[in-house]
């Protein structure tokens, strides 16, 4: 596996060393020795799809508040996303900025978010379904978020305003100035 810092401190895009021959190809795609060889969390404790039928859904900014802040590891498994997270984290020098990776069935990416990163994502075709590996179990009370469109944040998503989106999701509050 490929692990490339991205530019908010502790996240990382990972992609998959392709072993390629007539039959097609093998490749790792989660290793726990690797993960804890570069200090990375390597203990997932759940797993989730998130399936979306149509072509502009956006789902997002969520987090979990401490003490249940969560690590999650990020991939496509059908479809294309525009995956996005965001720094919450106040004594970061990258505080509020964000970052986006392109994730798709055929790149085979994943994007490992630590704590403190707000996630979100825009679906960029049909029945995209994106597969979580998450290292703390879902806490309800603890679920937060952040407008998906605040204006501290000026995220470029591809299409704006959204074509689906949850009324949870559009009522999320903005960051504080």
């Amino acid at each position: 596996m490929i692990f490339t810092p991205l530019p908010l401190p502790g996240a990382f895009l990972i992609e998959p060393e392709l072993q390629a021959d007539n039959r097609g190809f093998f490749a790792r795609v989660w290793c726990a020795a690797e993960f804890a060889a570069r200090g990375l969390h390597a203990d997932f404790v759940q797993s989730s799809i998130s399936f979306n039928h149509r072509q502009g859904t956006l789902r997002g900014l969520h987090y979990q508040a401490p003490p249940h802040e969560e690590i999650k590891l990020v991939r496509c498994t059908q479809g294309a996303a525009f995956d996005v997270h965001v720094d919450l984290r106040p004594d970061s020098p990258t505080f509020k900025r964000w970052h986006a990776c392109e994730l798709t069935a055929n790149n085979r990416r994943a994007v490992y978010i630590p704590k403190g990163l707000a996630h979100g994502f825009q679906t960029r075709l049909d029945n995209t379904e994106l597969l979580y590996a998450i290292a703390t179990p879902f806490e309800p009370t603890a679920a937060r978020g952040v407008h998906w469109n605040d204006r501290s944040l000026g995220i470029d998503w591809p299409i704006t305003p959204p074509l689906v989106i949850s009324q949870r999701d559009e009522q999320l509050p903005r960051l504080p100035e």
